[in-house]
This record gives structure tokens, C-alpha cells and sequence, in this order.
């Protein structure tokens, strides 16, 4: 059952590749690596519960506040420069 749950994780996270690369905006795309992130942060648990390894929580912990921090400062880079831009063509 864990191993079908980890083969639907790895799917999904292709799709969210997909959308990644064909989004049609910034904030698509970036949605969808967040998107890849947690579904990283998900397969890390289930393939330690898998292999017996309770320390691949901690590594999950720490990727999800990478993923996280990564996140927000993409998004406010891109919050400044959109506004650099309108404020230059006006």
C-alpha cells in the first residue's frame, strides 16, 4: 500500500513538473514547484517509514522550510520587479 502511495507521489510530481514548465504566468509555475516541494516533503516520510529510518523526518522538516523560505522570496522578487516595471513604463 506504501509503495502504490509512493508510485502516486512520483506521478504527481511529474505533473506538477509538466505545469511547471508549461504554465502560462510566473505564478503558475511557481505554484507548481511549490506544489512539487510538499509532494518531495511527503515522499521523503513515506519512503523513511518504508526503509525504517526515522531520521528522513527531519530531513523532510528541513526541505519543507527550504521549499518554504524559497517560496516567498521568489515571490517578493517578482512582487519588486513587476512593480519596477510598471513604474518605468509610466
Amino acid at each position: 500500500m506504501l509503495i502504490m502511495l509512493a508510485l502516486v507521489l512520483l506521478t504527481v510530481m511529474v505533473m506538477a513538473l509538466v505545469r511547471a514548465l508549461l504554465g502560462p504566468s510566473i505564478y503558475d509555475r511557481i505554484l507548481a514547484v511549490n506544489l512539487f516541494g510538499t509532494k518531495t516533503v511527503l515522499l521523503i516520510a513515506v519512503m523513511g517509514f518504508l526503509f525504517g529510518r526515522p531520521d528522513f523526518l527531519d530531513i523532510a522538516l528541513v526541505y519543507a522550510l527550504i521549499n518554504f523560505i524559497s517560496v516567498i522570496g521568489v515571490l517578493r522578487y517578482f512582487e519588486y520587479s513587476d512593480n519596477k516595471q510598471i513604474e518605468g513604463e509610466s
